[in-house]
């Protein structure tokens, strides 16, 4: 008798634990709901997709607008948190934000860390130089060239875009991304290779003096999208967001008040 009811009451309890574990442990999704706030980690220094005035500390942009629909979308504040591209990956891996935003290209590297929402955006890097000299730098080789002076951004695909292909010409690391195509402008450089959608956009901030080269035709391949700390339900959301934003017509009119 005794052992029958110890049987018993040991069936109970795995039915319990079994039952137990089987409840999925709450989501970031549910957690971001709950906080009530989208942590939003930005540079700040990529327009047209993120800038932050610093006198004022506001954040401003494509992904800015796109960063505050996704809010709206989830019921939540957005908490922009400035970060930087030399140190995007370690504040995502310490969980200073939940998302990434602001001109963020899909790498394998970043792949391994989190997953990345649909694509928003298909291009590569291209030349941007003064419109004059833009007939010389029509392919890789005619940029790797000794004399020949290219700029980049610290720590981002740029450079490593850069460090890649250039051996004999020379690379300079400008701190500041947001004034580093002046440097072009003025003479301190002859071009950055850049995503192309940088290049249209900072060829029309710079008209007459600087173009873009080639930017229906870049260098190589790559896709901006979404950084999301890995959570399934998050990406879930996201990309079904991404859709159906992109069919209404509300993805196209924020992309228009910025690269039209």
């Amino acid at each position: 008798m005794i052992v029958r009811i110890v049987a018993a009451l040991a069936a109970v309890l795995l039915a319990n634990f079994s039952a137990y574990a089987q409840q999925p442990a709450p989501s970031r999704l549910d957690e971001i709901v709950k906080r009530g706030t989208l942590r939003v980690g930005m540079t700040g220094d990529y327009k047209p997709f993120t800038y932050l005035d610093k006198a004022t500390q506001q954040f401003s942009g494509f992904d800015v607008d796109m960063a505050e629909a996704l809010g709206r979308a989830l019921g939540v504040k957005v908490e922009f948190v400035p970060t930087a591209w030399p140190k995007l990956m370690k504040d995502f891996e310490a969980d200073e934000f939940d998302i990434a935003m602001g001109g963020v290209s899909v790498t394998l590297d970043r792949q391994r860390k989190g997953f990345f929402s649909m694509p928003i955006m298909r291009e590569g890097k291209t030349p941007i130089a003064r419109c004059a000299d833009v007939g010389k730098y029509q392919t890789i080789s005619d940029i790797d060239k000794k004399g020949t002076r290219v700029i980049v951004n610290p720590g981002g695909t740029n450079e490593r875009f850069a460090r890649a292909n250039i051996k004999d010409a020379e690379i300079n690391v400008f701190p500041d991304n947001t004034v580093i195509f002046d440097e072009i402008a003025k003479g301190n450089a002859d071009l950055m290779m850049t995503d192309a959608s940088e290049t249209r956009y900072q060829q029309k901030q710079h008209s007459g003096v600087l173009c873009a080269v080639h930017p229906e035709k870049p260098f190589d391949f790559s896709e901006k999208a979404y950084w999301l700390q890995r959570d399934m339900a998050l990406k879930a959301f996201v990309d079904q967001w991404l859709h159906i934003s992109m069919e209404d017509g509300s993805y196209r009119k924020i992309y228009a008040a910025w690269f039209d």
